[in-house]
């Protein structure tokens, strides 16, 4: 019986459910993609909401995921997919006829130098040496393609896997399908040095799952907990008279979900219980002062070193998926001096990547942690021209092809997917799109993609919508 404090009038919901036996309120139920009410459990088993670790569709190779994003599109001709023919061609028109977003004139040479690492034979640019001593672990996607020539909506496909409507994040339906190992810590958590990236908080949105799915933002260029993590401690009250409060939250919350149901309702309070017990845990977590010397000085002490650092110590501690973006704005985004700059970012997240992976190995993790690496696009082997008709010695965006790396987590070490043209600007040999990747990642954490699915407004929707291939040859 409902609480008497909390009665209210009729609502047309409440109208609905008490007349011809509740069926008015069904419809109204698939109207509003009222999960709660209409659609089955989780893929995995659990209800809307819930945050207990999950068994996916079938056994896993990865159990946990980190995302280097790096936003504003590296140039892969500069990185992960040499190209000697731009060199032959530097300075010449290349025989080629695909539509730039802006003005691009003749071929641009890389002026990196390559190499190959491993056993494997595997080519890397200068530019990422030390990752490339893990050549051997790193399966290249060299034929990535995306939809368009623009940041915020090839953002929104690679990271939300539609570059038109809002949609849940990837590592929102991760933690949908799989839960979080530990209750005491955000299961999601995106880091970007000094603020956000484009498309803000969307590209770690919860979209129409849940809102215990989304993203939780960091800020890693502070050191000290308390500025890492806003209002981490409260400086009014103790646990104890905090707990007393969320149990009080809880049962105002009760009353009203008697006679207003909203999962909206629910995540908000898992988020403030979420928050309460990680006064304790994060404070932990995040503090790399606690890790050997040894440890710190691998990663370095630099804001890529310690946010790379922190995201190793949260999945070790049960975090299943962790963003690790370069930084606001779009930084890889070289319409101009493109050598210098790409040198300058590459030595920033050089070392801290390498560190990852060797401490990874280390503890027995990169097996199950499944490592991905890229942008939202790549960049044109032409070089970009500026409004008076000069080269810029940049390069435009190119979505026609581009590179993502994986490693770890049931990825098959050394080898290489897939080909550009020539001249690295179309993917033309087993060409992969973002839905064709985001099903791969799912694949290895033990997902069909095509099953991973939440009702919501009438339709079964997924990640992958109605498009995905598994890409098997990089498999394990």
């Amino acid at each position: 019986m409902p609480d008497p404090l909390f009665r209210t009038p009729t609502s047309r919901r409440e109208m609905l459910q008490r007349s011809a036996m509740g069926l008015g309120a069904l419809g109204l139920a698939d109207l509003l993609g009222a999960r709660d009410s209409l659609a089955g459990p989780a893929a995995s088993g659990a209800d809307a909401g819930d945050l207990a670790p999950r068994t996916p569709h079938f056994p896993a190779k990865a159990k946990r995921v980190v995302h280097f994003f790096l936003n504003g599109g590296p140039s892969h001709v500069d990185t992960f997919d040499p190209k000697p023919a731009l060199a032959r061609y530097d300075g010449k028109p290349i025989p080629l006829d695909l539509t730039t977003e802006r003005k691009t004139g003749a071929a641009f040479a890389s002026p990196f130098q390559f190499k190959r690492y491993g056993e494997s034979g595997l080519e890397i640019s200068e530019l990422f040496a030390r990752t490339a001593e893990h050549a051997d672990d790193i399966a290249v996607i060299r034929s990535m393609f995306a939809q368009v020539p623009n940041h915020e909506p090839s953002l929104m496909l690679m990271n939300c896997g539609d570059s038109v409507l809002p949609r849940p994040s990837v590592g929102a339906w991760v933690l949908y399908g799989l839960g979080t190992e530990n209750q005491n810590l955000p299961g999601f958590v995106a880091m970007c040095p000094s603020g956000y990236p484009v498309k803000d908080a969307e590209n770690w949105a919860s979209g129409f799952l849940p809102g215990v799915y989304q993203g939780t933002f960091v800020d890693p260029q502070f050191a000290d907990v308390d500025k890492l993590i806003e209002n981490i401690r409260s400086p009014h009250a103790s646990a104890a008279a905090q707990r007393k409060q969320l149990d009080l939250l809880r049962r105002l919350a009760s009353a009203h979900r008697r006679e207003r149901p909203d999962a909206r309702l629910d995540a908000r309070i898992q988020s403030f219980e979420t928050a309460f017990r990680m006064q304790v845990e994060a404070a932990d977590a995040f503090d790399v002062a606690r890790e050997p010397q040894p440890i710190r000085d691998l990663y370095g002490d630099t804001v890529h070193g310690r946010q790379t650092l922190i995201a190793r110590r949260l999945l070790e501690r049960g975090v299943r998926y962790v963003q690790l973006w370069h930084g606001a704005g779009q930084p890889w985004d070289d319409h101009a001096n493109l050598a210098a700059n790409h040198r300058k970012l590459a030595a920033q997240v050089d070392g801290p990547i390498a560190a990852l992976l060797t401490d990874l190995k280390r503890l027995g993790m990169l097996e199950d942690t499944l490592v991905v690496w890229g942008g939202e696009f790549g960049r044109t082997p032409t070089v970009e021209l500026d409004g008076s008709g000069k080269a810029s010695l940049g390069r435009d965006h190119n979505h026609y092809g581009f590179s993502v790396w994986m490693a770890g987590g049931g990825v098959k070490g050394g080898t290489v997917h897939g080909a550009t043209d020539e001249f690295g600007f179309k993917a033309v040999e087993d060409p992969v799109s973002v839905h064709d990747l985001h099903a791969t990642m799912l694949h290895l954490l033990g997902f069909d993609h095509e099953r991973l699915t939440y009702r919501y407004a009438g339709r079964d929707f997924r990640l992958t919508d109605v498009h995905g291939q598994v890409v098997r040859p990089i498999l394990a």
